[in-house]
């Protein structure tokens, strides 16, 4: 049990097809600081909630929302005006880590390994000319995903050697999920992810692969229904290929400008350098997530990992603000 005992709030839900995961993973955090002595208390992302928190009297916020608002910046820009510490990224690396084609840029800045890549913009190009565009620079196995979503929510991979038409029909179905897609060349591999947890030196946690026997791909429904995928952690991929993921996740971590938590995606060929996907600022806490699952087997149990963050984030304090400069007389 935790020797402080701090009052936190933990922000849930919001208006983002990820709610419901991010309600899961509230109630998970919120048994786990109760049961390392804290006081959580489960808020919603809405319209009172400015006002919760600014009366409630909260030492330290927690937020677990997922997608936009909740992890795009927005609600890390309202913690800044209110002056509340938080846990997680500030409002620029939330930003920067939900913008997938941004955030790709910067890796590639970085000298990291991505796939090649086109964006299409919903306002401004059909999906059969995005469709077109992509098959002619990308090739017919392509992976089609919304810009700024997670949880595998409209991603579309065409592996077989797809037609323009249906790499149009994909980018169709993620326009009516994101006014932003990014389509990806297909890599082959292995399906790998690597929290970084800056509570630990070296910040690394084990990878671990994820092998979604009875799907696709690690779609929704193999991430949250139980029993739908098998999770290898640490993943069996050899000492030296653990130890690249390691170093290309704390990277990009650290390219983004990333804080206290997060989660990287990979796709680890047979043979060859692993490709770097995205960064999730904010992984899930349910029970059947990756996150808290490796910080576990790394000797940090759920109640300890929430416990040091939102202590972490209450000894860091509010954002410091400069005092104003008087105007010249």
């Amino acid at each position: 049990m935790s020797a402080r005992r701090l009052s936190v709030a933990v922000i849930q839900g919001g208006p983002s097809s990820e709610a419901e995961v991010s309600r899961a993973s509230a109630t998970s955090i919120a048994r786990a600081l109760e049961a390392a002595g804290h006081r959580p208390v489960r808020l919603e992302l809405d319209v009172y909630l400015a006002d919760t928190l600014r009366t409630g009297g909260f030492d330290v916020v927690f937020p677990i929302t997922h997608g936009v608002v909740g992890e795009d910046g927005s609600l890390q820009g309202l913690l800044e005006v209110l002056g509340l510490p938080y846990v997680g990224s500030g409002v620029l690396a939330s930003a920067l880590a939900m913008n997938k084609r941004v955030a790709k840029v910067l890796f590639a800045a970085a000298g990291l390994p991505v796939a090649p890549m086109i964006t299409a913009d919903r306002g401004r190009e059909t999906a059969a000319a995005a469709g077109a565009r992509a098959h002619a620079a990308l090739g017919d196995r392509v992976v089609v995903k919304p810009c700024s979503n997670g949880s595998a929510i409209g991603v579309a991979r065409l592996d077989h050697g797809a037609s323009v038409d249906e790499i149009a029909r994909a980018i169709e179905a993620a326009y009516a999920v994101d006014e932003a897609v990014l389509v990806e060349r297909f890599v082959s591999g292995r399906e790998v992810t690597c929290g970084v947890l800056e509570l630990r030196d070296p910040p690394a946690l084990p990878p671990t692969e994820i092998r979604a026997t009875k799907d696709a791909f690690y779609t929704f429904q193999a991430r949250y229904a139980s029993g739908r995928s098998e999770h290898l952690c640490p993943a069996p991929l050899g000492e030296a290929r653990v130890r690249r993921v390691q170093e290309i996740a704390v990277a990009a971590h650290r390219a983004l400008g990333c804080r206290d938590l997060s989660r990287v995606d990979f796709v680890v060929p047979e043979e060859g350098e692993p490709t770097l996907l995205e960064v999730n600022t904010l992984p899930g806490f349910t029970e059947t997530s990756l996150f808290p699952e490796a910080a576990g087997i790394a000797g940090t149990p759920i109640d300890e990992l929430c416990s040091g963050l939102v202590i972490a984030a209450s000894e860091r304090g509010a954002t410091r603000r400069n005092t104003a400069v008087p105007l010249p007389k």
